[in-house]
This record gives structure tokens, sequence and C-alpha cells, in this order.
């Protein structure tokens, strides 16, 4: 019964999916049918033949496969940046009163402003990575302190009096708190890092990036290439979201199957 009723469920999820991508490319056939110039807005049809020529090419694998490189070490290096900024502050007022600060500059400042500076002061392959993980610092900066600040007290307590030591009582106590506001963090960060990253390829124009056959398609005109690889980035954002998001989906089955064993 239960597996009938999430069959059910996944059928419902998939059924609203198809439903809503034939709504919107429907109102992209129209749009592109009522302008009639392919080159403003070219056709649904039109975009998804140079999407199949691209995948065909070595060049497309290789670009994309850099790009990919760069927005992921961006993200893994703003995951580090705000895991370790979050603690510092937890545990150091003077520290929270310094970061503080500069996290909220980060948050208000257009993510254009901080690629130009970066790009007179590093390399330009170096740019997106610095962008992206200069963005996703924030997140986890203020998801990790809220989780560490939202640790229960009394379980603390608890743990000074049986005198667990601050190995134990980060293993036992800490992780599991903070453990939901860091895959939250996670999932919202890791298509951030991907547009940021683009973003900042766009502009900056490395050898090999997806931003720059972006760049190049907007001059050239060639408008049907740009929304390809505007699809491009569309897709690969979600499927690293869908990624993450099955991994912990995963880990929770995992975690719950070895507490029903024990």
């Amino acid at each position: 019964m239960a597996q009938t009723f999430t069959s059910k469920k996944k059928l419902n999820k998939w059924l609203k999916l198809a439903i809503a991508v034939a709504f919107w490319l429907t109102v992209w056939s129209l749009a592109s049918a009522i302008v009639d110039k392919e080159l403003l807005i070219p056709s649904p049809v039109v975009v998804a033949r140079r999407i199949g020529g691209l995948l065909f090419t070595g060049t497309f694998w290789l670009k994309t496969g850099v790009s990919l490189l760069r927005v992921l070490g961006g993200f893994l290096a703003g995951c580090v940046g705000g895991i370790l900024l979050s603690v510092l502050a937890s545990v150091w007022d003077v520290a929270d009163a310094i970061i503080s600060p500069f996290i909220r500059i980060i948050r208000s400042t257009p993510v254009t402003s901080f690629i130009i500076l970066v790009m007179l002061w590093i390399g330009y392959d170096f740019v997106p990575v610095f962008i992206a993980g200069l963005l996703v610092t924030p997140i986890f900066y203020a998801n990790l302190r809220e989780g560490i600040d939202e640790t229960d007290r009394k379980l603390l307590e608890v743990a000074y009096i049986y005198k667990f030591g601050k190995r134990k009582t980060l293993k036992a106590i800490y992780i599991p708190s903070v453990k939901p506001y860091f895959v939250s963090a996670a999932v919202t960060s890791l298509g951030l890092a991907w547009k940021a990253g683009i973003a900042a390829e766009v502009l900056c124009l490395p050898s090999i990036s997806v931003g720059r056959e972006m760049y190049y398609s907007k001059l050239y005109l060639e408008t049907p290439d740009l929304f390809a690889w505007t699809v491009v980035v569309v897709v690969f954002s979600i499927v690293f979201e869908k990624i993450f998001e099955r991994m912990v989906l995963k880990n929770k089955k995992k975690e719950v199957r070895d507490n029903e064993d024990n």
C-alpha cells in the first residue's frame, strides 16, 4: 500500500513537471512565431538542434568540464571558508564583530562589481573560482551560525556534566545539530555557484569556458547559440542541485536503516 502511494506520488510529480515544461515550451514557440525573427527569439526546435550539434563536439565537453571544475573549486573553497568563519565567530565575539560586516558587504554588493575588481588582482582563469567561492561563503556562514546557535543547550550541559570532551561533544551534539543547516546551505549554494561562475566567465573571458562561448554568441549575434548555451547553464544548475539532493536523501535512508539495525 505504501509502495503504491509512493509510486502515485512520483507519477504525479513527473506529470506536473511535464505539464510545466510543455506550457513554457508552448509560450516560447508562440513568442518565436509572433516575433518571427530568429535573431531575437529562435524557436525551441532550432535551439534543440543547436544543442544536439554541440553535444557531439569534443570542445563542448572540454569547455563545460573546465567550467565545472572552476565552479566546484569555488564551491568547495566557499564551503570551507564559511565553516571556518562560522566556527570562529561562534567561539570569539571579536571575530563575530569583524566578520559580520564583511558578510553583509558581500551580500549587498552586486556580483558584477566583485568580478571587475577581482579581474584587476588575479588571472582571468581564476576569477570564476574566486567569485563562486565569494558568493558561497556567506550562505554557509549564515546557515552554520544559525545551526550552532540553535544547538540544544540542555544537551551541551549534559555533555559538560559527563565530561564528554571537545571532540566527543563536537561529534555527538554539534555535528548532528548543524548537519541540516549545512545541507540546506549546500543545496542553495550549488546552483548559485554555477551561475556566478558563468557570469564571471562572461566578463573575464577565460580561454576555455562556457561564459566565453556565451559572450561571443552575443557579440556575433548568433542567438541560437546563445540560447543553447543558456539552456546548458540552466540544466547543469538543476542537475547539480538534484544530484546533491539525491545524495542527501540516500544518506538519510542509510542512517535510518543503521538506526533500525541498532
